[in-house]
C-alpha cells in the first residue's frame, strides 16, 4: 500500500526522512553526509506516492538519498554533459546552432538523486540569475539570429512566480527570430498545485509557440493530481512532450517502461526522450548499461503503440550533445548476383522485425 500521511510540507532533512519512515534510522549519519553535498527535497505530492513497506519502491528510489551517493566512480563528473564549455554568458548553453538552454534558476521542487546538475542546484547555490546576467542572456539570444528555440531549464523554471514567468516569456517572444519556447519541468508531477490558471496563462504569448517537456520516470508519478495539472496545460493549447531517464530499479524492465509510456500518452504527452543515465557523481547505482537500454527499446517496439516510442539517447560526456543509441534494425547490405541479362547486382538489406526475425529488403521477386 502507498503512504497516506498527506504531509503538508516538503521534507528536506535526513532526520525528517527517518521520522516519516522513508529511511532507516541507522542510515542517518551517512544521509547527513549526502545532504551536506547534494540537495534533498521531497514534496508532499511525491511522499504520498511512496510505499514505505517496499524497500525497493521506485518512487522512493528516485528521491530518497542513500549512502551509495557517496561512492564515486571513474568517469563521473560535476559537469557530465559539458554545459560549462558551451556557456558563452552566464545562464546560456549554446550547444546546437538553432537553440539554446536558458538556465533561469537553480532550485527545484524536488531533487532527483540522479540529477546531472546535482552539483549546481539546491540551497547554498546561486538561486537565480541576477538582473544584469538575465539582461546579458537576453541580449545574447537577441544578437544570435540563428536561435529559433529557447529551452528554459535550470533548476526548474516553473518554480518562478506566474508574474515572473510572464515577463520572461514576453521578453523572449519579443525577439523576432525566437519562434519556440520550451520549458523543462518536474513541477506538474512534483507540485501539481503550482500549475494554476494564472501560471498557464503566463506561458502563452503572442509571437512564439510554447512547448512543455514533463519529466517523469514511473507510471505511478502520473497520479490524479499530476494528470489534472497536465490536462490544464494541454487544454489551454500547450503541447506536451516527455522526458525520462532510464534508471536501475525504477523503469529498467519492460512492464514498468511500457506502463510509463502508455501513461504519458493517456495524459496527451508525446514520449520524446528516454535518457541514458549521465555520469553524474554518486549515481552509478542508478545507471543501466547501454546494452540493457537497447534491449528494452527492442522490446518496447514490439509491445506498445508507435505513439509510445521515445528516442533512447545519450548525452556524450564533454559537451558533444545527444546521440540516439537505440537498437538498429537494419544491417549492412548484401549484393546479390545478377540474373542473366541484368546489368548490375541488386543491393539488399537485412532487417530485423520486432519479433527478432530477419528479412531481406527488397524481398526476392
Amino acid at each position: 500500500m502507498t503512504k497516506t500521511t498527506n504531509l503538508a510540507r516538503t521534507l528536506r532533512e535526513p532526520a525528517e526522512l527517518v521520522a516519516e519512515h522513508l529511511a532507516p534510522a541507522a542510515a542517518l549519519p551517512a544521509l547527513e553526509r549526502v545532504a551536506a553535498r547534494y540537495a534533498v527535497a521531497i514534496t508532499p505530492a511525491l511522499i504520498d506516492l511512496i510505499d514505505t513497506s517496499d524497500p525497493d519502491d521506485p518512487i522512493a528510489r528516485q528521491f530518497v538519498p542513500t549512502a551509495a551517493e557517496l561512492e564515486m566512480q571513474p568517469g563521473e563528473s560535476a559537469d557530465p554533459i559539458g554545459d560549462h564549455p558551451r556557456s558563452p554568458v552566464p545562464g546560456i548553453v549554446h550547444r546546437y546552432p538553432d537553440r539554446v538552454l536558458f538556465k533561469l534558476v537553480h532550485v527545484c521542487a524536488v531533487y532527483c538523486r540522479f540529477c546531472f546538475r546535482r552539483e549546481m542546484v539546491g540551497p547554498g547555490k546561486e538561486s537565480a540569475l541576477s538582473d544584469s546576467a538575465y539582461r546579458a542572456a537576453i541580449d545574447y539570444i537577441r544578437s544570435h539570429h540563428e536561435i529559433w528555440e529557447v529551452i528554459l531549464t535550470g533548476g526548474d523554471p516553473l518554480m518562478l512566480s506566474p508574474r515572473r514567468m510572464g515577463e520572461i516569456m514576453a521578453d523572449l517572444a519579443a525577439i523576432e527570430h525566437v519562434k519556440v519556447i520550451r520549458l523543462h519541468t518536474r513541477v506538474p508531477v512534483a507540485e501539481p498545485a503550482r500549475i494554476s490558471d494564472e501560471l498557464v496563462a503566463a506561458l502563452k504569448v503572442e509571437g512564439a509557440t510554447t512547448w512543455v517537456a514533463v519529466h517523469a520516470n514511473h507510471a505511478r508519478e502520473l497520479a490524479g493530481p499530476a494528470r489534472a495539472a497536465c490536462a490544464r496545460l494541454v487544454d489551454s493549447g500547450i503541447p506536451l512532450v516527455s522526458q525520462s531517464v532510464l534508471l536501475r530499479g525504477v523503469n529498467d524492465n519492460i512492464a514498468a517502461l511500457s506502463d510509463l509510456m502508455r501513461a504519458f500518452v493517456e495524459c496527451r504527452i508525446k514520449p520524446y526522450y528516454l535518457h541514458h543515465g549521465d555520469l553524474a557523481p554518486g549515481t552509478a547505482h542508478l545507471r543501466t548499461t547501454l546494452a540493457e537500454g537497447q534491449d528494452l527499446m527492442r522490446q518496447l517496439r514490439g509491445r506498445v503503440s508507435g505513439l509510445c516510442q521515445p528516442d533512447y539517447v545519450i548525452d556524450i560526456p564533454g559537451g558533444a550533445g545527444k546521440s540516439p543509441v537505440g537498437p538498429s534494425y537494419i544491417s549492412a547490405p548484401q549484393n546479390t548476383a545478377p540474373d542473366a541479362g541484368e546489368a548490375a547486382a541488386e543491393t539488399r538489406y537485412r532487417i530485423v522485425d520486432y519479433c527478432g526475425d530477419v528479412h531481406l529488403y527488397p524481398p526476392e521477386r
